[in-house]
C-alpha cells in the first residue's frame, strides 16, 4: 500500500475487515509485519486500560439510593480493599458482622423477592445499568402483587452472598444484579443469577444466569423481560437453576 507520495505503508489490511461490520470483537486488525498495526495495538492498550478501571471502580451508593423507587439498604462483604477481593473470592461471599447484624435487628417477614445489587467484578456495569433493570422489575413485581424485600447494595459482594442475604430476609426467590468480568470491548456488562429457596453454602447448578445485560447486549427491555419470565416459572415450578428449561423463545414462536 503507498500514499500519495509513493511511500509503501507497512500496514497490510486483513480480507476479513468486512467482519467488524457485525461484532466490536477484535477480528482482523490487519497487521504490520508480524505485529498489530500501531494504530491498533494503541486501541487495545485504551481497551485493557477501561478493563482494569473497571475492576477498580466503586458503587455509586448515593445515587443508588436517591433513584431506586424501593426501600434500599448498603451492606458489605467480609473484604476490607480491593486487593483482596481479587485474591479472596471466598471472604466476597459472606457477610461482614455489621451488615449481618443489620439484617438481623429488622422487624420479621417474609417476601416473594429479594434484590441484591453488587458490585462484583465491574461497579462500572451496576453504575450504569442497575437503577433502570431494577426500577422495571420492581414497577412489574407490584402489578403482580410480590413482596419485594428492601434492595440490598453490596460492597465487594460475590454472588453467593445474596443467598446469606435472603435467607436473612427470608426470601422465597433471591435476584442479584452483579458486575461481570470486564472483557476488552465490554467493561461494563452486567449479569443476573437468580436462586429459588436460596441456602447457604450452595453452588451455582441452583442458579440461573441472565448474562451481558446493556444496551450494546441484552437490552434492558429484553432483560426485564427475560429475568420476569424466569420468576413466574420459578414460582410455578418450585426450582431453579439446571433444574429449570429456559423455553421463553420456544413459547414465543408458539
Amino acid at each position: 500500500m503507498s500514499n500519495q507520495k509513493g511511500i509503501t505503508s507497512p500496514v497490510q489490511k486483513d480480507i476479513w475487515t468486512f467482519l467488524q461490520e457485525f461484532t466490536p470483537a477484535r477480528i482482523a486488525r490487519g497487521h504490520a509485519g508480524h505485529s498489530l498495526p500501531t494504530k491498533e495495538l494503541l486501541l487495545f492498550q485504551a481497551d485493557h486500560a477501561q478493563a482494569r478501571d473497571a475492576v477498580y471502580s466503586s458503587l455509586e451508593l448515593a445515587t443508588f439510593q436517591k433513584k431506586i423507587l424501593h426501600p434500599t439498604i448498603v451492606l458489605t462483604s467480609q473484604i476490607t480493599e480491593r486487593t483482596q477481593y481479587l485474591q479472596r473470592p471466598d471472604l466476597g461471599r459472606k457477610l461482614s458482622d455489621s451488615s449481618n447484624n443489620t439484617l438481623q435487628v429488622l422487624p420479621p417477614q417474609s417476601y416473594n423477592i429479594c434484590i441484591v445489587v453488587a458490585d462484583g467484578l465491574s461497579a462500572k456495569a451496576i453504575n450504569h445499568h442497575a437503577i433502570p433493570v431494577v426500577n422495571g422489575l420492581i414497577s412489574v413485581f407490584q402489578t403482580y402483587g410480590w413482596s419485594v424485600a428492601p434492595v440490598c447494595l453490596v460492597q465487594q459482594g460475590r454472588v453467593a452472598i445474596a443467598d446469606e442475604i435472603a435467607v436473612a430476609l427470608h426470601a422465597e426467590i433471591v435476584l442479584i444484579l452483579i458486575g461481570e468480568r470486564p472483557g476488552l470491548s465490554s467493561p461494563d456488562s452486567m449479569g443476573a443469577y437468580i436462586t429459588y429457596q436460596p441456602e447457604i453454602g450452595i453452588t451455582d447448578e441452583r442458579r440461573n444466569c441472565v448474562s451481558n445485560i446493556r444496551p450494546e447486549g441484552l437490552n434492558y427491555e429484553m432483560a426485564i423481560e427475560k429475568i420476569v419470565y424466569l420468576l413466574r416459572e420459578m414460582s410455578v415450578q418450585k426450582i431453579s437453576g439446571v433444574n429449570l428449561k429456559d423455553e421463553m423463545q420456544n413459547r414465543l414462536e408458539q
